[in-house]
């Protein structure tokens, strides 16, 4: 005779158990270093590693693919060609903008950045490349546009995504916000406010003196 029915809930082992490798949905921990041309563009090194969740875009697709089957420890050397990077550069995604459509409050120097929204009103990150006397020209490409990046990363832990990080497709902090979209190559700030500042007042005075490149 049964005593009663105890009714279980069916629960996926990705939402039990600590992930063994990579795998679609888990939640990487990595450390990694950044080398273009020959150069560290970007690191881990000093600061947290990044997380993301694998399978959900985001990450660059050609590093994603290359850390499938990785387990905590584990170290790699990915090589990722510019197409499944950052894309080619785009010679189309550079224009030229009349100086006096920019905005009196961003100084006109050569690698300045600057969102600009366009006609449906969807914003674009483009950065100032060159100046002329009549025109500021705009290149909308990544920076690592055209790029072969390597990576040299180490896996730091691994943990199965939540059903609310799933349904976002992205990692949540600790404190419940939640994390923005990784980029690898961050890019240094330019100069300080004062500086700024001063160099928008010399294009005021001279606007010679703006067309001059660093």
């Amino acid at each position: 005779m049964w005593a009663g029915i105890i009714y279980k809930k069916e629960v996926s082992m990705s939402q039990t158990a600590t992930p063994s490798v990579i795998v679609d949905d888990v939640v990487v921990s990595l450390e990694y270093t950044l080398t273009v041309d020959g150069e560290i563009v970007d690191s881990t090194e000093g600061i947290d590693p990044i997380e993301f969740i694998q399978g959900h875009q985001n990450i660059i697709s050609g590093l994603e693919r290359e850390l499938y089957g990785l387990k905590i420890g584990d170290t790699k050397k990915v090589t990722v060609n510019a197409a499944d990077a950052y894309g080619e550069i785009d010679p189309e995604a550079v224009v030229d903008v009349p100086r006096e459509e920019i905005p009196s409050e961003i100084p006109l120097k050569v690698g300045v950045e600057l969102d600009v929204k366009n006609e449906d009103g969807e914003v674009l990150e483009a950065r100032i490349i060159e100046i002329t006397k009549d025109n500021v020209r705009l290149d909308f490409n990544h920076v690592l546009a055209g790029k072969e990046l390597t990576f040299e990363v180490t896996v730091v832990d691994l943990r199965a995504a939540d059903e609310e990080e799933l349904e976002h497709g992205h990692v949540h902090s600790e404190d419940g916000d939640d994390d923005e979209d990784f980029e690898y190559f961050d890019e240094d700030d330019f100069d300080d406010e004062d500086e700024d500042e001063d160099e928008e007042e010399e294009g005021e005075d001279d606007s010679s003196s703006n067309g001059s490149k660093k």
